[in-house]
C-alpha cells in the first residue's frame, strides 16, 4: 500500500503557519520568511520527506515547456549528432524540448518512437531518415501532430523533405576530383538496393550516386557496393584493390565508410592522396586531429534546423506548403583529395 505523499498543507499545519509561507520558504520568495519560521518549515518538510509536484508545478508555471519528438537515424555520427544539437538549442528558444530517439533506419523502431512520443503529447515530430514514412505520417495525421522529413524520406510521403540536395552533392565531389585533380579512374563506394542495404541511408546514397554519374559518364562509373557499414566498407574497397581496374579517386557515399575506406587503401600499400585521392561527405569540422583530414562535403545544419522547425511548429509555414529554397552545400577541404599540405603543428 502506497503512503500518502505530504502536501503544502500538511508542511504548513506541521510547522504551525500558512501554506504561502512554505511556499515562500520552497521558492525563496517572493516576501520574506523570518530566520525562525523558515528553521520551523525546513524542519517540517525533512519529517514529512515533503517532495514538490513537479507535474503540479508546471502546470501553474506562467512559461510552460511544451515537447518537440525528434527521430534520427544515429546520434553517433557528426551530422546527425550536430543536427540534434541545433535543433535543441532552437527548440528551447521556441519554449520546446527535445525527446530523442534513435531509429537506426528500422521502420519499426521509427513507428514505436513515434506512437510513444505521440502518447506524451509532443507539438510536433521531425523525422531525420525516414524509413517507415507512410505509417508514421498516418500515425501522426490520426494524432493531428505536425511532421516534417528532413534529410530523406525511405517510404515516399506527399510531403516536401528538408534537406540539402543530395544529387548536387554527388555532383560537387566529384567534380573537384576531376576538374582540380585531373582524376580519370574515379569509383564510388556504397550500396543502395535493398538487398545491399536493410537498415542504412540508401537513398542519400542512390541520389549522390547519380550525382557521381552525371560528372563521370554511364559508361565509366564504377561502384563497389557496401552495405554502409565500415566493415562492408572495407572489405569492397579492399576486394577491388586487390583484383579489379586501377583506381585513382575515391568518392565515399557516407561518412561512416570513410575511415574504413581510408584503411583499405592504406593496407593495400596506397597513399591517400598520393596514390588516390578521396572524397566523403559529412565530416565532423571540429576533428582536425585524425591522421588525415577529409575533404567533404558539408551541409548547413543550423539552416536546415531552423527550416525543419519552422515548417512543424509555424501555422502559416505548414499551411502554405510553399516550395522549399534550395539549401546551399559546400565542399570542405581536407587532406584526402590532395589540395591541403599535412599540418604537422596544428593548434
Amino acid at each position: 500500500m502506497t503512503a500518502r505523499r505530504a502536501t503544502l498543507a500538511d508542511v504548513a499545519q506541521r510547522a504551525g503557519t500558512s501554506t504561502a509561507v512554505v511556499s515562500y520558504v520552497l521558492n525563496d520568495g517572493p516576501r520574506p520568511v523570518s530566520d525562525r519560521l523558515r528553521a520551523k518549515v525546513l524542519r517540517a518538510l525533512d519529517e514529512l520527506d515533503y517532495r514538490p509536484d513537479h507535474a503540479a508545478r508546471a502546470l501553474r508555471r506562467v512559461r510552460r515547456w511544451r515537447h518537440l519528438g525528434l527521430l534520427v537515424p544515429d546520434v553517433r555520427l557528426p551530422l546527425f549528432g550536430t543536427l540534434v544539437g541545433q535543433i535543441e538549442i532552437q527548440a528551447r528558444e521556441r519554449d520546446h524540448l527535445t525527446l530523442l530517439g534513435n531509429t537506426g533506419y528500422d521502420p519499426e523502431r521509427e513507428i514505436e518512437f513515434a506512437g510513444a512520443f505521440a502518447d506524451s503529447g509532443i507539438d510536433g515530430l521531425v523525422v531525420v531518415g525516414g524509413a517507415n514514412g507512410r505509417a508514421t505520417a498516418e500515425l501522426c495525421r490520426q494524432s493531428r501532430i505536425p511532421i516534417v522529413w528532413v534529410h530523406n524520406n525511405r517510404d515516399h510521403v506527399e510531403s516536401q523533405v528538408v534537406g540539402a540536395d543530395h544529387v548536387d552533392s554527388g555532383r560537387l565531389a566529384t567534380a573537384h576530383l576531376v576538374e582540380v585533380h585531373h582524376r580519370e579512374n574515379i569509383a564510388f563506394v556504397g550500396g543502395f538496393t535493398a538487398a545491399e542495404v536493410e537498415h542504412g541511408d540508401r537513398e542519400t546514397v542512390a541520389q549522390r550516386y547519380a550525382g557521381y554519374v552525371s560528372v563521370v559518364g554511364e559508361s565509366a562509373a564504377r561502384r563497389l557496393p557496401t552495405d554502409l557499414t565500415p566493415a562492408g566498407a572495407y572489405r569492397a574497397v579492399s576486394r577491388h584493390l586487390a583484383a579489379g581496374p586501377p583506381l585513382d579517386a575515391l568518392v565515399v557515399g557516407t561518412y561512416g565508410q570513410a575511415a574504413a575506406t581510408v584503411r583499405a587503401v592504406t593496407d593495400a600499400g596506397l597513399r591517400i592522396p598520393q596514390d588516390i585521392s578521396l572524397v566523403g561527405y559529412d565530416a565532423d569540422p571540429a576533428n582536425t586531429y585524425t591522421q588525415l583530414t577529409l575533404t567533404s562535403v558539408q551541409q548547413p545544419i543550423a539552416t536546415i534546423a531552423r527550416a525543419a522547425l519552422s515548417r512543424v511548429l509555424d501555422t502559416a509555414a505548414r499551411a502554405a506548403d510553399t516550395p522549399l529554397p534550395p539549401i546551399e552545400i559546400e565542399l570542405a577541404i581536407g587532406e584526402s583529395c590532395g589540395c591541403a599540405v599535412p599540418d604537422t603543428g596544428r593548434s
